[in-house]
């Protein structure tokens, strides 16, 4: 039987981007955690945005593409409710040693996450167009 870490790893896939000897523990952190836990939460992401979006009386729908990813960008940065959601479903998704790692280094990880998150989103802001 397998151990939950185990079976987390296996879930998730494997790192996405290049790793080196010269890359930081972040940079490490972000390919070998972040990105494959974004990746395979991303339909969950994009659900839970678009119930926000709703929950906020729907003006994100009746914005042009640009301002629309003017509000992603805005939303996740200034709602901290909000925010610690998405961090809630991203950390949900670490192993025991990759949450000791995260809590050691936390604040500059939250904003790889983040940025990383709110690039997604933005590069997917078509997806949010079936809402309306």
């Amino acid at each position: 039987m397998r151990t939950q870490d185990e079976a987390i790893l296996a879930l998730r896939g494997d790192s996405i981007g290049l790793i080196n000897e010269n890359s930081s523990s972040e940079e490490k952190f972000q390919n070998q955690t972040l990105r494959p836990i974004l990746k395979f939460q991303n339909d969950l992401f994009i659900e839970v945005f678009k119930n926000y979006a709703v929950k906020q009386k729907g003006v994100f729908f009746t914005l042009s593409p640009e301002k629309k990813i003017q509000y992603i960008e805005n939303v996740i940065q200034r709602d901290i409710k909000f925010r610690n959601s998405l961090k809630g479903i991203v950390i949900g998704l670490f192993t025991l040693e990759e949450y000791q790692d995260y809590i050691l280094n936390s604040s500059n990880l939250n904003k790889r996450m983040m940025n990383l998150l709110i690039e997604r989103l933005k590069s997917q802001v078509i997806l949010f167009e079936a809402v309306a």
